[in-house]
């Protein structure tokens, strides 16, 4: 059991560090490169990451696709439907069941149970319905969505880019498509896996050249990423479920280089997610094709199976992001990583420069 605060993984980051706009071309990163045998650590462009590949390493992908989860609502009294009310943010946090979505609803102090909200497009036309079936903490209600023919196509109409609370600005068309991955394909999440928004194509090709095998999994990633976490200490910390998946193929793919004795390389933090919680439910050593949920909580003291490097962004202070770093490669020692970054002045978050731990 860890003996750890929350306020043990904080550090100092100036805000003008905070990323706020993606490089200007795809791939055009600042990478830490971080040697986990010897805490060393050395400043690169994340153009040299197929140069810190091995021939045999098995490179692991997430494929989730970002859907615009972030809409705008008027509230319609369900007493007078005729005089809807002002203008309301709701953002899709996970799905529940057939047409019914969690959602954080802002201002929600007056959103109740039973209400009723619509979503305009832009020409006007009312094209979504939805009730409030629950009211939670924090602005979560659960809503019920009047079923249309193509939800998630409706969705790419009328919903903006849900980008994170640290970015400072609107959407903008942009955002479309940098907030979003090469190999993204699955649409489910609400944030982006942003270690790999990194890569290109061209990318993909030159890691493939080198004789590194190239697989995908799926985790559909929640706003929990996020939140704050609201306890004092590291082992009161518990995470909102995430959907994910492994294919036959990535199954196989995972067995192979566990039996031969090769690298697994993780490309983001929600891989690696994947991956343990998947080991963890075996029985045995070997991975098999299934879909599921996970709330794990990787912190300091965990035991990794799977995965023997990572590729990961900078995450925010005192979160678990920032706490499964540190169990991977040391709390003291990703902290001094941090200051370094700081120091050298990466950038941070999601539009923000990355680092390999190997």
């Amino acid at each position: 059991m860890s003996d750890f605060l929350v306020s043990d993984f904080d550090y100092d980051l100036p805000e003008e560090l905070i990323a706020q706009q993606p490089p200007a071309a795809r791939g055009q990163s600042r990478m830490l490169v971080f040697d986990r045998a010897s805490g060393a650590l050395s400043d690169g462009q994340f153009t040299d990451f197929p140069a810190l590949l091995r021939e045999g390493d098995l490179l692991v992908l997430n494929d989730s696709r970002v859907i615009p989860a972030r809409l705008y609502a008027r509230r319609t009294l369900r007493r007078e439907r005729e005089k809807p009310t002002g203008r309301t943010e709701v953002m899709l946090t996970e799905p529940a069941a057939d047409n019914r979505w969690h959602a954080l609803v802002r201002p929600g102090r007056k959103v109740a149970i039973g209400e009723r909200l619509v979503f305009p497009a832009p020409d006007g036309a009312i094209v979504l319905e939805a009730e409030v079936l629950e009211r939670g903490q924090f602005g979560d209600r659960l809503l019920e969505f009047a079923p249309v023919d193509d939800f998630f196509g409706v969705l790419e109409r009328i919903g903006h880019v849900p980008l994170p609370p640290y970015i400072h600005r609107n959407d903008a068309a942009t955002d479309r498509e940098r907030y979003q991955t090469v190999f993204s394909r699955d649409p489910g999440s609400v944030a982006a896996p942003t270690a790999g928004l990194h890569f290109t194509e061209q990318m993909l090709d030159r890691i493939a050249a080198r004789g590194v095998e190239i697989a995908r999994v799926t985790l559909h990633v929640g706003l929990g990423t996020f939140a704050p976490l609201r306890v004092e200490r590291v082992d009161e910390v518990r995470l909102h479920r995430e959907r994910y998946s492994i294919s036959a193929e990535t199954a196989d793919a995972l067995n192979r280089a566990h039996i031969d004795g090769r690298r697994i390389v993780a490309v983001g933090t929600t891989v690696v997610r994947t991956l343990e919680s998947a080991a963890l439910r075996s029985e045995s050593a070997l991975f098999a094709g299934h879909s599921g949920e996970t709330q794990i909580f990787i912190s300091p003291g965990f035991e990794f199976k799977v995965v023997g490097a990572l590729l990961t962004n900078f995450h925010l202070p005192q979160s678990s992001l920032l706490m499964l770093v540190s169990a991977f490669a040391g709390r003291e020692r990703v902290l001094a990583a941090y200051r370094h970054a700081v120091d050298a002045g990466y950038r941070f978050f999601s539009y923000g420069d990355c680092m390999f731990l190997a």
